[in-house]
């Protein structure tokens, strides 16, 4: 656990508007796929994206993000004109009923960005880290978004077959300093970074990271850490069960990753990350009081 033992506040900016964050942000997923592996399929007309819609806000998320292809392991990706229709229907959907609600999109193709951006969103969430796509980060630069930066190797097709490394880490770390420092000098001011928890990693490799979590935030201080764990398969292969049956499991990591410097959580749950936040930041501030 890292030896912090409080939150670091951070601020994003995002349409104009000055974002400050003095307790962890919750981002509530709104997946608008038939095939993601939790919750694929429930949410596909306009009613039900409302419906999931309306339950992230009303159970206390700060940030919606969506989605409207899958990227589990073995999914394909979808053609790009297809996804960027897709994307900013549903971000046109939620604006037209929350003008000011934030919103992140999950894409990782610059075009779908763009679309959406213009559409309505606040924040592009890239789960390739600028990997798929060679005009994401100048799309983004142009744009002025904040955007969300995750370790990656390959597409989801293949990524399961990616693993191997010399120092898992250290590879990470590589990563996310090369990337940072390209957007930099293209100009992007808001770079929130993502561990990249289940892509191109085994479960064993997910644990050594999630081991090292504070060591990554104590690496970078000026980036937000946003961890992304819901109901993954590092947590329900582990206790041989479903993602139906992973939210315990889920909490604990939260708490852990919570703990050791996470200033987002990325969840499907959002009334039990809110609540785990609640009690976790609790937990910080009556430590750091006794340590006066």
């Amino acid at each position: 656990m890292s030896e912090n033992n409080s939150f670091d506040p951070f601020v994003i900016r995002c349409g104009g508007r000055l974002l400050s964050y003095d307790r962890p942000a919750v981002m509530g997923i709104l997946n608008c796929t038939p095939d993601s592996f939790y919750d694929g399929g429930r949410y596909l007309t306009d009613a039900q994206i409302v419906g999931r819609a309306a339950q992230i806000i009303n159970e206390g998320a700060d940030i919606i993000d969506i989605g409207v292809v899958s990227t589990r392991p073995g999914a394909e990706l979808l053609p790009v004109e297809i996804e960027a229709e897709r994307l900013s229907s549903v971000v046109r959907l939620i604006r037209n009923y929350w003008h000011d609600v934030v919103i992140s999109v999950d894409t990782c193709f610059a075009h779908c960005a763009r679309m959406a951006v213009e559409n309505g969103a606040d924040i592009v969430n890239d789960i390739s880290g600028g990997l798929f796509d060679d005009k994401m980060f100048d799309t983004v630069a142009q744009l002025g978004v904040p955007y969300v930066l995750m370790h990656n190797r390959a597409k989801p097709s293949i990524m399961s077959d990616v693993t191997e490394y010399d120092d898992l880490f250290q590879h990470v770390v590589n990563f996310l300093s090369e990337r940072i420092n390209r957007l930099h000098q293209l100009g992007v001011a808001d770079i929130i970074i993502d561990p990249g928890f289940g892509f191109s990693k085994t479960l064993d490799q997910n644990y050594e990271l999630m081991s090292r979590l504070g060591d990554l935030h104590l690496l970078f201080p000026r980036q937000p850490l946003l961890v992304a764990l819901s109901r993954k398969s590092m947590i329900y292969k582990l206790l041989d069960t479903t993602p139906d049956n992973a939210l315990e499991g889920t909490v604990a990591l939260h708490a852990a990753a919570l703990l050791d410097g996470a200033q987002m959580l990325r969840v499907h749950d959002v009334r039990a990350a809110v609540q785990t936040v609640t009690i976790v930041q609790k937990l910080m501030n009556a430590s750091k009081q006794h340590s006066l």
